[in-house]
């Protein structure tokens, strides 16, 4: 059986080990902040499940001070770059960083363009259970979202700024390059519909295409794909000829961008199952990293998951605080039912910042390595002096997550602990108006910390202002959720 080409896991005592590299990666980044959290993580015996101390711990160590965890993110990056390699088409391995040098004999892609016949929306509006909410209706939407703690008060002073100023959506006059163009949560609907340019990256497979070409004649944008050489006419020819595989043809990818004019924002929103996340992650850094060096107009976007460890501020810390004291009699039944094992406290009282440690097990070591590469990057960036939009987007039913059982049944429960789980139409767009308003500002307020950073604009679904520490409430979730879906 032949092994996998393009970005691949580095060869450990003959496989390629999702874990060897994992376990190595994270004790790179944390050596020189917290050499004994280091250690910890190098002989950690069980990462498949001992991962998640590892993965808060590197939250912690670069709690310490802004340079500890800039410090942290830059030796994240450089462990994975010198460790991930690259296997070309005839079988031969390499470093990952002399991809672009050894691809370069990749056939040149060409661009097409497909113009919708829509008009261009100028005002914002929400998709929300079942309306269409703009105006004085989203303002009180924003205003319930913030009491309820599914958001944090700057994720609704970012979506008003957005309101107060429609002229924003005009995006004319950059290029947002969504790579994962297909994902349920990326802003390519959005763009479209605000009339803006869109630079549409994904797989070569063309059922995908079929359906981004119907969102771009539906609004009002202009939509960008890449396609084979001679490729033209019809929707028909442009679907079965549009494409870039930025897993095994990453060069391809990252010439036909660097040929566009105009400024780019690249976005990344892909996802693929399993440990080929952390491949397609890599070759997404990879790629960025590729522009940067080329392009210094190149703005980045990312959106983080809810399930991961972020410093949370004083304000969340005490509104879960006082969810847990008026919860005090059901709360103590539960945990002396349980053994003690349920319903943990949040946040130890007056903790400032907090950590809010919402990991999910199901998910597994590589969704969270791949996810928290792209948060190192986003700190890298930002402390270059990159316009970097970086945004904690709310748990939300996409196919990915309705496919693990566990997951779905949490989802479907979460509501009995005070989280809101969005469907994609509403995430995407709330996602796309916080995009805007990055864009516009130079990526947001100036912040003394990357923890900072990572907090403003949150839309985290609760999770950071319920009573409970989310793994903790996360068993009675699933029951809860299991049980509803059989009623």
């Amino acid at each position: 059986m032949e092994g996998p080409t393009g970005v691949v896991f580095p060869l450990t005592d003959g496989t390629r080990s999702t874990t060897a590299l994992g376990r190595a990666v994270v004790a790179d980044a944390l050596r020189a902040a917290d050499p004994v959290g280091a250690r910890s993580a190098e002989h950690e015996t069980n990462w498949r499940h001992g991962y998640l101390v590892h993965f808060r711990r590197l939250v912690e160590a670069g709690l310490l001070s802004r340079d500890a965890a800039v410090t942290i993110a830059r030796d994240g990056l450089a462990a994975l770059h010198a460790r991930m390699r690259v296997v070309d088409e005839d079988g031969a391995e390499h470093p990952l960083d002399d991809v672009f040098a050894t691809g370069a004999g990749q056939p040149p892609l060409e661009t097409a363009t497909v113009t919708g016949t829509g008009d261009p929306e100028r005002e914002l509006s929400l998709p929300y259970r079942g309306r269409r909410l703009r105006g004085d209706a989203l303002h009180r939407q924003l205003d319930a979202w913030v009491t309820a703690g599914v958001i944090e008060p700057s994720c609704a002073e970012a979506v008003r700024a957005v309101l107060a100023n429609p002229d924003w959506l005009d995006l004319r006059d950059q290029r947002v390059v969504v790579l994962g163009a297909g994902a349920e949560m990326g802003p390519l609907p959005s763009v479209l519909r605000w009339g803006g340019d869109v630079v549409a990256v994904d797989l070569p497979r063309p059922d995908i295409w079929r359906r981004l070409l119907d969102v771009a004649h539906r609004y009002g944008g202009r939509l960008h794909l890449p396609v084979r050489s001679g490729v033209g006419g019809d929707d028909q020819a442009l679907a079965a000829g549009a494409g870039a595989d930025l897993l095994h043809r990453l060069p391809q990818a990252a010439q036909w961008l660097l040929g566009l004019d105009g400024r780019l924002v690249l976005g990344n929103y892909v996802y693929a199952d399993g440990a080929t996340n952390v491949r397609v992650a890599m070759a997404v850094d990879a790629l960025t990293r590729h522009l940067q060096q080329r392009r210094d107009d190149l703005a980045l976007a990312f959106l983080a998951t809810p399930t991961d460890v972020y410093a949370v501020p004083a304000e969340a810390v005490a509104h879960a605080e006082r969810g847990y004291a008026a919860r005090g009699l059901a709360r103590r039944s539960l945990r002396v039912l349980s053994g003690g094992r349920l319903l943990h406290r949040n946040y130890p009282p007056g903790a400032d910042p907090g950590i809010n440690d919402s990991l999910v097990p199901q998910q597994g070591p590589n969704y969270a390595l791949s996810k928290r590469l792209q948060r190192w990057r986003a700190t890298v960036a930002r402390d270059a002096g990159a316009t970097v939009s970086f945004t904690v987007a709310p748990p939300t039913r996409t196919r990915s997550v309705l496919r693990n059982r566990a997951l779905a049944a949490a989802y479907a429960g979460a509501h009995r602990f005070g989280i809101e789980v969005f469907d994609p139409a509403t995430s995407n767009t709330l996602m796309a108006a916080l995009l805007v308003h990055d864009l516009r500002t130079g990526g947001g307020p100036a912040q003394d910390h990357p923890w900072r950073d990572e907090a403003y604009g949150a839309a985290h679904g609760g999770l950071w202002r319920v009573p409970y520490a989310p793994r903790s409430a996360l068993g009675l979730a699933v029951l809860l959720g299991l049980g509803g879906a059989r009623v």
